[in-house]
């Protein structure tokens, strides 16, 4: 029997009716499939809802106009589900996957993950990733049959598949691991649930990861322009951005700033969008594969940029890193803001009676390491606005972030 939307289907996209299920057995919905709703369960999360106010780059009071995480994940959805439908993915899985991503953020972007990671050593470290199996399996409590969001294996298996396989084929971590070793939380659930660690993600997945890098490289040039980091004339030191500004000054001799910015944006995405569609679909046609599974077997990735594209990518990261994301004033900011979270967890430490009494329901001092990860849990889950009133509330002195 033909699913709805099947002539549209791709033989190598997951289909809902052929999920492996979640955790928890449902009653399947009269109106929606499950990956619709799991969807829709990402939207509604309270996890999702806090984005609105965590930082992206920027922290809330730099600006109104600049991206946060709400923001960012909004335009990784559009860019997603525009490449998915081209290539003929299932779109619902591909707009969660991209819709969930980012939920185990902490406030103040890496800069909270990295102050996390150090105040959790030698106690699992701190993963964003890891972060956002435990708010969707755990943490999230809106249901009366089960905690978190109950979403389906091809939904897990794409969020902690982010970056690719984690585990080897012969069980040991792959490079970014090696350190620290797999995440805990993603080991302890995929113990109860296999997420197949050592495979890569389904071809949803690898489409909503590198929807992410494209909406990173024209938002960041966008956000890092408004602020003045750095001015459209330094651009043209990447030779894939000098070609496309060419093109506008040729096209529009007079356009103005803010416009030409834009446009700048827009021929971005444009451009890496169609070059992953091109590009997926001469490596998926050359690896012949003809399911999801064989897509995760394949010992690749299939959604991909072409050498071009990916030099270009590389050029514009390359670019940023020093311009940008270490740019004086916004490593003075990155600064305070990890003060302000390793003040947070120190005097939670010392004083757990603090924090809400939801958060220290079950955990006593005689369980150490389950009260150290619920101090993480909490203070991962704070707005760049709460975790500073927190410490305002709680130190004689609060830095301004600006």
């Amino acid at each position: 029997m033909r699913e709805p939307g099947d002539r549209f289907r791709s033989a190598f996209a997951c289909r809902p009716s052929q999920t492996r299920g979640r955790l928890v057995e449902e009653a399947a919905s009269p109106t929606r499939s499950d990956f619709q709703r799991d969807r829709d369960r990402i939207i509604h999360s309270t996890a999702f809802r806090r984005l609105k106010h965590k930082t992206q780059v920027f922290v809330f009071h730099e600006g109104d106009h600049f991206r946060t995480r709400l923001t960012h994940t909004i335009e990784v959805a559009q860019i997603t589900r525009s490449i998915a439908r081209s290539l003929g993915l299932d779109e619902d899985l591909a707009e969660a996957l991209a819709l969930a991503h980012d939920l185990g953020h902490t406030p103040f972007g890496h800069t909270g993950e990295d102050a996390l990671h150090a105040c959790m050593q030698g106690q699992g470290g701190f993963d964003h990733n890891a972060q956002a199996l435990r708010i969707v399996t755990r943490l999230e409590r809106r249901y009366p049959a089960f905690d978190g969001l109950n979403l389906t294996w091809e939904t897990l298996e794409g969020l902690v598949k982010h970056n690719g396989p984690l585990l080897d084929d012969g069980g040991r971590p792959m490079p970014r691991y090696a350190l620290d070793g797999v995440p805990g939380a993603i080991l302890d659930y995929n113990a109860r649930h296999d997420l197949w660690l050592s495979s890569h993600a389904s071809a949803e997945a690898q489409v909503a990861a590198l929807a992410d890098d494209i909406a990173y490289d024209a938002h960041d040039i966008d956000d890092g322009l408004r602020a003045g980091l750095f001015d459209l004339s330094d651009l043209r030191e990447v030779p894939f951005l000098a070609g496309i500004l060419a093109d506008i000054a040729g096209q529009y001799p007079a356009l103005e700033r803010s416009r030409t910015i834009s446009e700048l944006s827009r021929r971005v995405i444009t451009c890496f969008v169609e070059d992953v569609i091109a590009q997926s679909a001469v490596q998926i046609v050359e690896a012949g594969v003809g399911s999801a599974d064989e897509v995760r077997l394949c010992g690749g990735q299939l959604v991909a940029f072409s050498a071009a594209a990916a030099a270009a990518d590389r050029a514009i990261k390359d670019f940023l890193f020093p311009r940008m994301y270490r740019h004086p004033r916004v490593m003075r900011i990155r600064h305070d803001a990890a003060e302000v979270v390793n003040d947070l967890f120190r005097r939670f430490a010392a004083n757990p009676d603090l924090m809400p009494p939801e958060w220290r329901e079950g955990v006593g001092s005689a369980d150490p390491a389950r009260l150290t990860r619920r101090i993480c849990d909490y203070i991962a889950g704070m707005t760049d606005r709460y975790a500073l009133d927190a410490h305002a509330r709680l130190f004689d002195a609060t830095p301004h972030l600006r």
